[in-house]
């Protein structure tokens, strides 16, 4: 009796035994197949898109052309040249958002001296707004900057002379210290306020707009000042006929008449009124 219940046992246990590999055989069989229906249907999809790329360029290029963008981003990325918010240390604005006038004054600028419209539309801007406040005509400002640095905010000329105005800024380093130190003067707004503070103080000590320029180009102790007065009025006056609205070639080799010379207006008020802005 125990031998029959001893080879019931041993019965039992291999027909399960068989049991499990047979449902291990069917298991791995079902992945079998679903893998290879799976590849055979990523082959096809593969060959499908292919023959549809081959028969339509353009997709095939608009694909070319997304892969790319996609590579080129992963790769920025990486390199760290993704910042959203470099724009805000941009020195431009759009030329359509100024007035008439400034309008004119910039487009006709950047035509002249081959510069970018939007930068020159924030540097007319911010002269016109300082100009204001300082009393000064803005487009003497502007003629300034064009005979000076030809609108190069990173000029510099061989006696250290710097920036759009041609500040000098180892002499002038005092007016950047509320800017951030001597660096403000490659920074074009800073350099442009400045420019005008000293400006001030030169037509301060002159006593005329005219006697001022010649201080300011550091010439007021010499016979003449190589033509530098001249040549800002000149521009001055060019500048001034264009935010009237009025047709000035921009390479006319046509001289203009400069405006004949006058006493500074209040010297000393217009640099208060400068240093309070």
């Amino acid at each position: 009796m125990t031998a029959q219940v001893h080879t019931g046992i041993k019965a039992g246990l291999h027909r399960v035994r068989r049991s499990l590999v047979n449902v291990a055989d069917d298991i791995g069989q079902g992945f079998f197949d679903i893998s290879h229906s799976g590849f055979a249907m990523l082959g096809l999809a593969v060959a499908c898109l292919v023959i549809a790329l081959a028969a339509r360029p353009d997709l095939r290029d608009a694909a070319e052309s997304r892969l790319m963008t996609l590579l080129l981003e992963r790769q920025e990325a990486m390199m760290g040249l993704i910042e959203p918010n470099a724009v805000n240390r941009a020195t431009a604005m759009n030329p359509k958002d100024l007035p008439k006038e400034q309008a004119f004054v910039t487009n006709w600028i950047s035509r002249k001296y081959g510069v970018a419209p939007e930068p020159v539309a924030a540097l007319v801007s911010e002269s016109y707004k300082m100009g204001s406040k300082a009393k000064i005509d803005p487009t003497l400002i502007l003629a300034i900057m064009a005979i000076e640095s030809g609108f190069n905010p990173f000029a510099q000329s061989p006696m250290g002379a710097q920036g759009l105005m041609q500040v000098m800024t180892g002499i002038h380093h005092d007016k950047y210290k509320d800017l951030g130190g001597k660096h403000a003067a490659f920074d074009p707004v800073s350099n442009l306020r400045v420019g005008i503070s000293v400006l001030l103080e030169c037509i301060n000590r002159a006593g005329s707009m005219e006697g001022g320029l010649r201080f300011y180009v550091g010439a007021a102790n010499l016979d003449n000042d190589g033509g530098y007065t001249s040549k800002v009025l000149a521009e001055h006056e060019r500048l001034r006929l264009v935010a009237q609205g009025m047709n000035v070639p921009a390479f006319s080799t046509t001289p203009v008449t400069a405006p004949s010379p006058r006493p500074a207006s209040k010297p000393l008020d217009q640099l208060a009124a400068l240093s309070g802005s």
